[in-house]
C-alpha cells in the first residue's frame, strides 16, 4: 500500500476511452463489493456509498467530454473513496472472478468488473438484498416503498447501462472468454482471497453459472 498517493485530476485528461471506461467501472466495483462486503464498516460504507453517488453521476460525462475538470475531479475522489472502502473492507466474486479471467487471458481488468458486476449484484442479492437498497439511493434510484430486491435488480440494470454508456462488451466472449474456459476459472475463483469477504455463499458450480450467464 502506498505511503502518499498524489491525486491530479489533469493526468487523467489523455486517458483513451477504454481506459477510462474500465478505471471508471473499476471503482464503481471497489465501492459497491466494499459496501456489501462482510467486513464493511461505518467507515468505509460512508466511503463507498459516496464513490457510488460520485461515479454513477460523472462517468459518462468524462467520457463525452475528457476536459470536463469538474467531473474529473469527482471521478478522481471517486476512485481514491472507492480504494480507501475496499483496502478495509475488501471486495467480493466480482473481483475474485475478474481476477482470473485478467490472469488467464490478459484481458483489461476494468471492462471485466463491468461485465461480471451485474451478475453478480443479481447473485448477491438473493443472500442479502436489502444491503442493495442504500447503494441504489446512492446511485439515484428510488427506493422509498421498493422492495429490495427489486431495487437490486434495478442497480443491475444500471450498472449494465453505464458500462453500455462507456462502450463496454455486454459478454465476456467479447474478450477472448470461451465456454471451455469456465471449469478451468471457476476453481480458482474459489481461491481468491476476495472470495472470503464475499456476502454470499458461493461453490463453484454458482460461479460457473455467474461465468456462463456473463459470456
Amino acid at each position: 500500500m502506498p505511503e502518499i498517493s498524489v491525486i491530479d485530476l489533469r493526468l487523467l485528461t489523455t486517458m483513451p476511452d477504454w481506459l477510462n471506461a474500465a478505471t471508471g467501472l473499476d471503482a464503481l466495483t471497489h465501492a459497491i463489493e466494499a459496501f456489501v462486503s462482510r467486513a464493511h464498516n461505518p467507515l468505509t460504507n460512508n466511503h463507498a456509498l459516496h464513490a457510488v453517488e460520485l461515479i454513477t453521476a460523472n462517468l459518462v460525462r468524462t467520457q463525452v467530454d475528457p476536459r470536463d475538470f469538474e467531473a474529473r475531479l469527482a471521478m478522481a475522489q471517486a476512485a481514491l473513496e472507492a480504494g480507501m472502502a475496499f483496502t478495509n473492507a475488501i471486495l467480493g466474486a466480482t473481483h475474485a472472478m475478474s481476477h482470473q479471467v485478467g490472469g488467464l487471458l490478459d484481458a483489461p481488468h476494468g471492462v471485466v468488473n463491468g461485465v461480471l458486476l451485474p451478475h453478480v449484484i443479481r447473485f448477491n442479492a438473493e443472500a442479502w438484498p436489502e444491503r442493495f437498497v442504500a447503494l441504489g439511493a446512492a446511485a439515484g434510484l428510488p427506493v422509498s416503498g421498493v422492495p429490495a430486491q427489486e431495487v437490486a435488480e434495478q442497480l443491475a440494470d444500471l450498472v449494465r447501462a453505464l458500462a453500455d454508456d462507456v462502450g463496454v462488451p455486454k459478454g465476456l466472449a467479447s474478450l477472448g472468454v470461451a465456454e471451455r474456459d469456465v471449469p478451468v476459472l471457476a476453481p480458482t475463483t474459489l481461491k481468491d482471497a476476495c472470495m472470503a469477504t464475499n456476502p454470499g455463499e458461493v461453490d463453484v458450480r454458482d460461479v460457473e453459472t455467474l461465468f456462463r450467464k456473463a459470456l
